[in-house]
């Protein structure tokens, strides 16, 4: 009868490790993850014909693809996305966020997907703007949120005016209310190519280790891992090649 005994419990013990390896292997399958995104950052999180596109929507869709994951996107201002990260609005943020040692407290982030840089515009008739230097005292504008925005106010008694929408600054820039704007050199890009009276005047490296998907802290650590493990997928079978390609960032 013992021997009975302790067959079944080794049978039920057997049942419940197999059950719980299950589990373990299709806790990230099937799920459905809230995706911060703000979407005025063309080409890597816009808008088009009222649909969410971009860089990093098509290589979150992607990973999602392989990982077989649903995400729900839900769309904010940039300077509000870590915030709600913490307090469980969304399960993470896929929105052209760079990894910076102060936000690394906040979050997690999975591996670099993509390095940029720093330009500063002006109008292309303000002769009086040649380097970074001339900035100082004048009024800069930038998106809230951004290490755009701790790089103007690092530049001796310039006036930094932050706004959620890049689209206000550019306007404000051509209506002369401020004298320059910062930022990422290939959202840059695209507002240069439609504003032909506006022009480039300086380049730097925005001091980040690059975009990367951010979690909220410790909470993520084997979602990150599946990611990571895919992104290199998708660099490897030449995915995420079309994507820079398709998007014109290379």
């Amino acid at each position: 009868m013992k021997k009975q005994i302790l067959a079944l419990m080794f049978g039920i013990a057997l049942l419940f490790n197999a059950c719980d390896s299950s589990k373990s292997k299709n806790e990230i399958s099937n799920h459905i993850l809230k995706v911060g995104i703000e979407p005025t950052y063309k080409p890597f999180d816009y808008k088009e014909n009222s649909k969410l596109t971009g860089f990093d929507v098509d290589l979150l869709e992607a990973i999602a693809k392989d990982l077989n994951i649903s995400l729900n996107w839900v769309e904010m201002n940039f300077d509000g996305l870590i915030p709600a990260l913490k307090t469980g609005k969304i399960d993470m943020i896929a929105s052209a966020m760079s990894v910076t040692e102060e936000r690394k407290k906040n979050a997690d982030f999975s591996n670099t997907y993509y390095m940029t840089k720093n330009l500063y515009i002006k109008r292309k008739d303000d002769a009086s703007l040649t380097t970074k230097d001339d900035l100082a005292n004048k009024k800069i504008g930038v998106q809230l949120g951004t290490l755009q925005e701790n790089a103007a106010k690092n530049i001796k008694n310039a006036i930094v005016e932050a706004n959620a929408d890049l689209n206000v600054a550019i306007l404000a820039l051509k209506n002369k209310k401020i004298d320059a704007i910062i930022l990422d050199k290939d959202v840059a890009k695209g507002y240069l190519e439609q504003n032909t009276d506006l022009s480039s005047f300086f380049e730097e490296d925005d001091g980040s280790s690059g975009f990367s998907f951010a979690f909220d802290k410790d909470k993520q650590k084997e979602l990150i891992e599946k990611i990571n493990q895919t992104l290199e997928k998708l660099k490897q079978n030449g995915i995420y090649e079309n994507l820079l390609i398709k998007y014109q960032l290379k």
